[in-house]
């Protein structure tokens, strides 16, 4: 088992790693917190991994913890998506796990053990690629996908993720896609999990919706997905939220899917959820208040650290 020291909820539970310490599960701290101010505490992992013999492997949204399985509803109702590999491509999951299993102290140089042959034949068309970034190279590996999906969009672009905290970069290439009548939806959360950083992500509708893109808000609770869907073609479901953090800081990985039947799943998911969300574009279109709009203009000058 591995954990980053610090999460999206606070500090782990070091009374649970010792109890699983305990019972022989081995238990590691990503880049423990110490009471000295360093560079590299910015760069906390954020990815979710399990896998399962090398043969199976799992990866999305979903942390170890009872709101993500309806067992505790702390912001309504909690939604979050997820997806299971067989195959060549839980390789690249083995790998990106054991890279940072041993991102502290070397102790599994060779991985070869962890890598058994997989007799896996496809037996449905299409492409799985699972991806990692890093805020240790100079490739933005998530953001760079997220652009060329949007980029890439012709007809349809739907995009679910709880923050909405992005780059000029980013806001250009999703008013353009509005702009040349690709229908654009972004969806967001309904109860904020943050309430700073909720108030943040609405500070962006207003130069999105003048623009064409369409901003929905998901009513029964919060959305924890991280998914974009590109003309019912090609999407990408993972870890990586759409703000400077996911995009820039931490250690993130996703899955490229590409004429996958599994991405009618997702366009079902996001057409049901539509249906029980709120869209909220003609509100921002029209404007807000003064004291409104001064207000968000100096939470955005935080946009960076968020």
């Amino acid at each position: 088992m591995f954990y980053d020291e610090v999460g999206s909820i606070g500090f782990i539970d070091r009374g649970f790693i010792r109890r699983m310490e305990e019972i022989g599960i081995q238990c590691r701290v990503f880049n423990p917190v110490v009471p000295v101010l360093k560079p590299f505490m910015n760069n906390r992992d954020h990815r979710k991994i399990t896998v399962i013999d090398g043969q199976v492997g799992y990866t999305g949204g979903y942390n170890l913890a009872d709101e993500y399985f309806g067992i505790t509803h702390p912001f309504g109702h909690w939604k979050d998506t997820g997806l299971r590999l067989t195959g060549d491509a839980v390789q690249s999951l083995t790998l990106m796990f054991l890279e940072m299993w041993n991102a502290m102290e070397d102790t599994d140089a060779s991985y070869t053990r962890y890598l058994p042959d997989i007799t896996y034949k496809a037996s449905r068309p299409g492409f799985v690629q699972p991806y990692a970034d890093s805020p240790l190279d100079d490739e933005y590996m998530g953001e760079n996908i997220y652009l060329n999906l949007i980029q890439s969009a012709k007809h349809y672009l739907y995009i679910a993720t709880p923050y909405l905290i992005i780059s000029d970069e980013m806001t250009r290439a999703l008013c353009l896609a509005a702009q040349r009548g690709v229908d654009v939806r972004i969806l967001t959360p309904g109860i904020p999990d943050k309430k700073l950083v909720y108030r943040m992500t609405r500070s962006y509708y207003a130069g999105l919706v003048r623009r064409g893109v369409r901003i929905y808000e998901y009513t029964p609770g919060f959305p924890h997905e991280k998914q974009v869907l590109c003309d019912g073609v090609a999407a990408t479901v993972g870890t990586i939220n759409f703000d400077f953090r996911s995009l820039y800081h931490h250690f993130e990985n996703g899955v490229l899917l590409y004429g996958c039947p599994a991405i009618q799943d997702i366009e079902a998911d996001f057409r049901k959820t539509f249906l029980v969300s709120q869209e909220v574009t003609e509100q921002y279109r029209t404007g807000l208040n003064a004291m409104v709009r001064v207000t968000q203009c100096l939470f955005r000058l935080f946009g960076p650290l968020m």
